[in-house]
């Protein structure tokens, strides 16, 4: 495969390479993907620990890496829907990218709730039967470099 035909795929193979490429990682568990999984909790939690609130540095890293609107729905940030860290490819199945920046994004409660532990072309499949107007938005969004790497890592 050259090295951008992903991008010229249909939605149906990009889903089965993209079940493939997690299935394949997932049973490969590591110690350091488990260290990598728990050094973003001690990057986004003080002390590791959702409970005690974020840290300083995650929060400096949503206020530079994010505008006043959620990229999936545009809707404004605010007070009952704030600002969310989401994993693109999810940490769940793919813990080894959970420091990956990469794979970081910023998005709304509400559009973080929604996409839950989807791999990235199950939500997008997800978005244009749900929600087709804003597919363009995730489109956009895709994490085509990772995505690349997981290719050549099958």
């Amino acid at each position: 495969m050259e090295k951008n035909d992903f991008l010229d795929q249909s939605l149906e193979e990009l889903l089965g390479l993209a079940k493939k490429i997690g299935s394949k990682h997932y049973h490969r568990l590591t110690s350091e993907d488990f260290e990598e999984y728990c050094k973003y909790n001690h990057w986004r939690y003080i002390g590791g620990d959702g409970e005690l609130g974020t840290t300083q540095k995650s929060k400096a890293w949503v206020q530079e890496n994010s505008t006043f609107n959620c990229p999936i729905c545009e809707e404004k940030y605010h007070y009952y829907n704030g600002r969310n860290i989401d994993h693109k490819l999810p940490r769940s199945k793919y813990p080894w990218l959970s420091m990956d920046f990469r794979n970081l994004w910023v998005i709304c409660s509400r559009c973080n709730r929604e996409k839950l532990d989807m791999d990235w072309f199950e939500y997008e499949l997800y978005m244009l039967k749900n929600h087709s107007s804003l597919y363009s938005n995730v489109v956009v969004s895709r994490p085509r470099i990772l995505l690349e790497e997981l290719k050549y890592k099958t």
